[in-house]
């Protein structure tokens, strides 16, 4: 299936997808002043529906599983949305994730739901040993994530029999509070990656994709969460909670333009 890729590369595309990434790093004095993990995600946020969007990412992933059904391998999974929109085609869920709390919302999801999973604790593409194989790979919302971003897609691929489907942001999710790094910090974030980035990657790594493009519409807000979220991605302290949520409102409301990446194995 993988005879005429190559998941070692190392080429231009690779290269300045990398590079983008590093640039955009916290600095250090920054990080280290955080009150909290700004990378950390409250696992309570991933807590999948109970009824899941139609989304071009569901309906790709449908197609590749067919009438007849089969099991999915959810790379990043957090509490299990990707693969649990697929309910009642896919057969069998394994749920891959580094943070063992993230897995632990997803096995209470699958409970819930009546979905046969397995759990694979630790980073793709490490742990793609452990994880095995499904007849469709899914993998939402993690790309911007993964530094060296041929690997992981090249496992993904060899991962999947019948096929792949990858779901991202058009624009790296962080984008959105650059101005509010420079109101609260004083500091100018380098441009972000792109899809069009991942793209020239895959390329590379020698997939030739499907592409849709799309957005979801701005979300009715929860001020609370997104408070909380704000201040850690921004490493402040809740002292600053009133500035920051004037300046979170003042950017008015966020549609998410988004893409699916899909390819058959």
């Amino acid at each position: 299936m993988f005879q005429h890729r190559n998941p070692l590369t190392s080429g231009p595309a690779a290269t300045r997808w990398r590079q983008l990434l590093e640039d955009r790093a916290i600095p250090a004095e920054i990080r280290a002043a955080a009150p909290q993990d700004p990378s950390r995600h409250d696992p309570t946020r991933f807590v999948p529906p109970a009824t899941p969007e139609d989304t071009p990412s569901r309906r790709a992933a449908l197609q590749l599983l067919g009438s007849e059904g089969g099991s999915v391998l959810d790379v990043g999974c957090g509490g299990g949305a990707a693969g649990l929109a697929l309910v009642p085609a896919l057969t069998h869920l394994t749920g891959v994730d580094h943070d063992e709390d993230m897995l632990r919302t997803f096995e209470q999801a699958c409970t819930a739901r009546g979905v046969p999973r397995r759990t694979v604790h630790g980073p793709w593409p490490q742990a793609a040993a452990g994880a095995g194989t499904a007849d469709v790979v899914v993998s939402h919302h993690v790309g911007y994530n993964t530094l060296d971003l041929g690997p992981f897609v090249a496992a993904l691929d060899i991962a999947a029999h019948r096929g792949v489907v990858v779901e991202l942001h058009a624009v790296h999710p962080g984008a959105w509070l650059d101005p509010l790094w420079v109101q609260f910090h004083g500091l100018h974030r380098p441009p972000p990656a792109t899809v069009d980035d991942v793209l020239a990657v895959l390329a590379e790594v020698g997939i030739d994709p499907g592409v849709q493009r799309w957005t979801r519409p701005a979300q009715p807000r929860n001020p609370g969460a997104e408070l909380a979220f704000s201040l850690r991605r921004l490493c402040l302290p809740a002292e600053r909670g009133d500035e920051v949520a004037a300046a979170v409102a003042r950017l008015g409301p966020r549609h998410r333009d988004l893409v699916t990446i899909s390819w058959s194995g």
